[in-house]
């Protein structure tokens, strides 16, 4: 079913204010707790992981007020973020179809910027990010599998 989300960045706190939500709000972590940058699988598209950065949190989602999710990650200087406030949230929409996603990024991309293209990620997922042309960040990530 599709969703809508909210996406935080942290520069190298997201445990410790995940944490805090989670004190706040009550629940668990979905999908099983932290995902850290050190479950990333190698691979020759992307640098290995700089080790002090292994430990920081690549995902955490904590389900909030019924079904809204807020999730979050650490962004490290060391792949390339630069957080400051008002560019650390992004509106995670999750549609129900590829084709759908693809619609919705073209979309909003118009007049903005692509920050990675709509592709098949190591998680499963189809996804993206853009930021509007009003500086509205946007985050992709479809379920649906792609049919041959």
């Amino acid at each position: 079913m599709a969703s809508v989300s909210t996406y935080l960045n942290f520069q190298r706190n997201t445990e410790e204010a995940f944490n805090y939500y989670k004190s706040v709000f009550g629940g668990e972590f979905f999908g099983g707790g932290l995902m850290r940058f050190s479950d990333i699988p190698p691979s020759d598209d992307n640098p290995p992981v700089a080790d002090e950065d292994k430990n920081l949190v690549m995902h955490v989602e904590l389900r909030i007020l019924g079904s809204h999710s807020l999730m979050g990650t650490d962004a490290p200087e060391s792949m390339g973020f630069k957080v400051n406030f008002g560019n650390n949230v992004y509106i995670n929409l999750q549609p129900d179809t590829r084709a759908e996603t693809k619609e919705l990024f073209e979309r909003l991309s118009v007049g903005g910027k692509v920050e990675m293209d709509l592709q098949d990620m190591f998680w499963g997922d189809y996804f993206g990010s853009c930021t509007d042309k009003f500086g509205v960040q946007w985050m992709f990530n479809c379920a649906e599998k792609m049919t041959s």
